[in-house]
């Protein structure tokens, strides 16, 4: 059994590596096919200066992640196969032979230190190489480690006493600690979904609130109106850190915040804003958050109760290179692989998240004029160098939102 999961591993991983090189490899091809002409939707708003620094900027970050890719499966099978996972394992308990749980998030700590250090440099290279020579990166390579220093420290923070408390439930909560460990993580999780704004978001960025009043008047009647209550108008300087702007909605319950980045009220005007607002709107009257969250606790619930399962197997600990059954190996196994298995659903999310996409469109035509909100795309597809010729099979398999043209066409019909 140990050998044929060992088999049945390495194949998935050998076919989803497969899978995301040839569908990056398509990706590039066709947008590198098309980069001469502007699609005849944008060629009164997009000049094709513009539309080949996108096609340049989209191929650029694609080669990167396709390269970043790779080195992640790499690193998988050398923690996994390749034994680093057993001698950490096997170095820590020489060191705490007498402290399990201690000993436990030490090893995983450690596994993820390995793995987040291999990665690392594409970070640095996208920020200081490609976003650089784009004219998007706003950041020093000072302000760069600061945050990584930062997110690292708060990370440990939050993430630390939630790990020991996995930890301690597996060792001594009996055969149903997977269903504790996850009442606790959804609570967990909505906590952080309430405090997030308020206590996290500002350690990075500074909010400030809106100070336009005429646009500010505009926005509240317009979240009155849709009956979305809020605790501020805030803006965030993006400028600090990247070019690129965006909007959004920030918090749960009483704690909701709506959040602008500098850069996107500097190059939207009053109407366009406000139709992103309504768009943004929409996923709230769609209910998209609450379903989403749903959405995660359930799967997050079956994922634990799969590990359940999987811990008190030894083919799964043998087949994936660890000699010793152990918590800690069986969560960290499980943090690991379950990525690999659960690629064959990143298609089926990247569709229900277009469907949302697409209602919320259609939500912010009734709430402002379609128009508006077309506009507002095409200066964010300018201005953010987002491609307007993706194949469509790798859009159909990766992107969260539909392509440019599907989108305006859509929003077309509105009007």
């Amino acid at each position: 059994m140990p050998e044929l999961f060992t088999q049945i591993f390495i194949t998935v991983i050998v076919i989803s590596l497969a899978i995301r090189v040839w569908l990056g490899l398509r990706h590039i091809r066709h947008i590198q096919q098309n980069r001469q002409q502007v699609p005849q939707a944008f060629e009164e708003t997009i000049s094709l200066e513009a539309h080949q620094r996108a096609a340049d900027y989209t191929t650029a970050k694609v080669k990167l992640r396709l390269s970043e890719t790779i080195i992640e499966s790499v690193v998988l099978v050398v923690l996994t196969l390749g034994g680093v996972l057993q001698s950490l394992d096997q170095l820590w308990q020489q060191w705490l032979p007498a402290h399990e749980i201690i000993r436990g998030a030490l090893v995983i700590c450690s596994a993820m230190l390995i793995s987040g250090a291999a990665t690392l440099p594409f970070d640095y290279i996208q920020t200081f190489n490609v976003d650089e020579k784009f004219g998007f990166n706003k950041m020093s390579r000072g302000m760069f480690f600061a945050d990584l220093i930062k997110h690292s420290v708060v990370g440990l923070l939050l993430g630390g006493p939630l790990l020991f408390v996995a930890l301690w439930l597996m060792q001594g909560a009996g055969d149903w600690w997977w269903l504790y460990l996850w009442l606790i993580w959804s609570a967990f999780n909505l906590f952080m979904l309430a405090v997030y704004p308020i206590w996290i978001a500002p350690l990075f960025n500074k909010f400030t609130p809106m100070e336009d009043q005429s646009l500010k008047a505009r926005i509240e009647a317009l979240m009155k109106k849709c009956g979305f209550a809020s605790q501020g108008l805030f803006v965030m300087d993006g400028s600090t850190r990247s070019g690129h702007g965006n909007a959004y909605f920030t918090g749960f319950g009483k704690n909701k915040r709506v959040v602008f980045f500098d850069t996107l009220l500097e190059k939207l005007n009053a109407d366009e804003i406000e139709a992103v607002l309504a768009h943004e709107l929409g996923h709230f009257k769609h209910k998209h958050v609450i379903k989403r969250i749903v959405m995660m606790f359930g799967l997050s619930l079956l994922g634990l109760a799969l590990l359940g399962f999987l811990m008190k197997q030894d083919w799964f600990y043998h087949g994936l290179g660890v000699a010793q059954a152990s918590n800690h190996m069986a969560l960290l196994l499980f943090m690991l692989v379950s990525p690999v298995f659960m690629f064959i659903l990143r298609p089926l999310l990247a569709a229900y998240s277009r469907v949302n996409e697409f209602e919320a469109d259609q939500y912010a035509s009734q709430q402002s004029r379609p128009q508006y909100l077309i506009d507002a795309l095409v200066k964010l597809y300018r201005d953010n160098a987002s491609t307007l010729t993706p194949d469509p099979l790798h859009s159909a398999f990766y992107d969260s939102h539909p392509p440019a043209s599907l989108r305006i066409a859509k929003l077309q019909t509105y009007a």
